[in-house]
């Protein structure tokens, strides 16, 4: 065999991706946001949308793959400098083994579980609050979980279920499962609270963002410089529904509700210019709202900050 054949077959083999956070600094605050994973979503998925036109969304943006519509899962971990909040806290292993690198990749960035003091959850649904505990124990033994009291009522009061359709019931008591499951250990210890609208909590405002569930709420940080808004599941695509923000998703428990949400919401983000941080918008998932007219957005990441 002469030498160039011999390079023609030798195999290289590739290597796998290895970001797992990035650091982001506001002021005298550190954001360190967590990748937790990547999902894909059926197209089907989005709802009020021609297939057809989410096809065309997609295409425009290079989004167009055989796996579906590609979502990350990310949380935030907040140094404000007197307290270390964690925001979200992905799946851990109740979605499966594509998801649950939020532990390993807080480790890896140089913190340690016992520093969090405060977890703040947008909502309960299993991606969210799974994160917290594993087999019964929990992954941050010193903090304090909290959520908004709606929300806690909406999985927690066993009466809920009977109020809901008959095909709706076996996918909520099964969320319900995972939920208790994962709040079980701060309860035990009475380590999970929950809060109104015109609480605060550790200098974060919480903001009611309802209709993806009936007690999702988002949090406000305000750093000497800027305005940071953790946003929760208000918007799952940084392509279709920023095209056409008008477009519920089926995880929604209220589209309309939903749909209204984020258009107030995108709209006060536009104008305003908050950094905004979202658990399902391309890792870091940092960044801002843009809007030429109120009616069709864009999503505008941050640039790289060594």
């Amino acid at each position: 065999m002469s030498q160039a054949q011999a390079v023609e077959t030798k195999s290289i083999p590739h290597q796998k991706q290895v970001v797992g956070f990035y650091q982001h600094r506001l002021g005298n605050v550190q954001i360190t946001a967590l990748l937790d994973g990547t999902n894909y979503l059926p197209p089907a998925l989005f709802k009020g949308i021609p297939a057809a036109e989410v096809t065309q969304i997609l295409k425009k943006y290079y989004a167009d793959q055989a796996k579906g519509v590609q979502t990350s899962v990310n949380a935030f971990l907040v140094n404000t400098g007197s307290s270390l909040v964690l925001v979200d806290s992905g799946a851990a292993s109740c979605f499966g083994t594509h998801l649950g690198s939020v532990l390993s990749n807080l480790k890896a960035s140089g913190y340690q579980p016992e520093q969090v003091d405060t977890i703040l959850l947008t909502h309960l649904h299993p991606d969210h609050v799974c994160g917290i505990s594993q087999n019964g124990v929990a992954n941050f033994p010193n903090a304090t979980v909290y959520v908004s009291n709606d929300e806690a009522n909406y999985w927690l009061n066993p009466k809920q279920v009977s109020k809901l359709p008959k095909d709706k019931q076996a996918g909520y008591l099964g969320t319900v499962e995972k939920i208790k499951q994962a709040i079980a250990p701060y309860q035990a210890k009475q380590r999970f609270k929950t809060y109104q609208l015109g609480d605060q909590v550790q200098g974060f405002k919480v903001i009611n963002t309802a209709g993806h569930t009936p007690g999702h709420f988002s949090y406000e940080l305000k750093t000497k410089d800027e305005t940071v808004v953790f946003i929760g599941d208000i918007v799952h695509s940084h392509t279709v529904q920023f095209d056409k923000p008008e477009t519920a998703i089926d995880y929604d428990i209220d589209l309309k509700k939903a749909v209204q949400t984020r258009l107030k919401q995108f709209k006060d983000y536009a104008k305003n210019g908050q950094t905004i941080a979202a658990p399902h918008l391309p890792f870091p998932g940092i960044g801002h709202i843009y809007s030429a007219d109120n009616q069709r957005y864009q999503w505008i990441p941050i640039h790289f900050k060594d």
